[in-house]
């Protein structure tokens, strides 16, 4: 090769790493997304769950319930409880993160189709672009962190750990 394409190709793949490296962080021993504790609010695309995964056993070990609350996200702990608001219809719903995934570049939360059609995501749409706001996210130690979405939050104007 020569050294232009070389030097592109290099160019290149460091500016994806760094745009993918934004969205979540990886850890680099495990390659995996590193636990969001943060309680901050992120956008990107919210999808949900397909039929085939109605009754699976969910990586908390509870059966998938298409009429329930239940998420999935890659990067927020199980047990943390977030408002997904739809940024197209206002449409905002409260959720539990209870499984893993979804494992789509870009997406950053699967939704089961009930909460999906509470705010305004259609079988034709497919996906939507979201806001997720945690509202309290469980800690290693057992203490739960209260997000961004919290009444403890907005009260303050902080984010505190209890």
């Amino acid at each position: 090769m020569n050294k232009t394409l070389v030097c592109t190709l290099l160019v290149t793949t460091a500016l994806w790493a760094g745009v993918a490296g934004a969205a979540e962080r990886i850890d680099v021993a495990t390659d995996r997304p590193i636990a969001d504790l943060s309680g901050r609010a992120r956008t990107g695309i919210a999808s949900f769950y397909a039929r085939m995964f109605f009754g699976r056993k969910m990586a908390d070990g509870t059966p998938m319930d298409p009429e329930g609350d239940n998420a999935a996200s890659r990067t927020l702990p199980l047990g943390t409880r977030a408002r997904v608001t739809n940024l197209n219809t206002g449409q905002s719903a409260v959720v539990t993160i209870q499984d893993r995934g979804p494992y789509v570049r870009g997406r950053v939360v699967d939704l089961s189709p009930a909460t999906a059609r509470a705010i305004g995501i259609t079988p034709r749409m497919g996906v939507a672009r979201v806001e997720v706001t945690p509202i309290s996210v469980p800690l290693p130690d057992g203490r739960v962190r209260w997000g961004e979405g919290s009444a403890v939050a907005m009260a303050t104007g902080t984010m505190r750990t209890e």
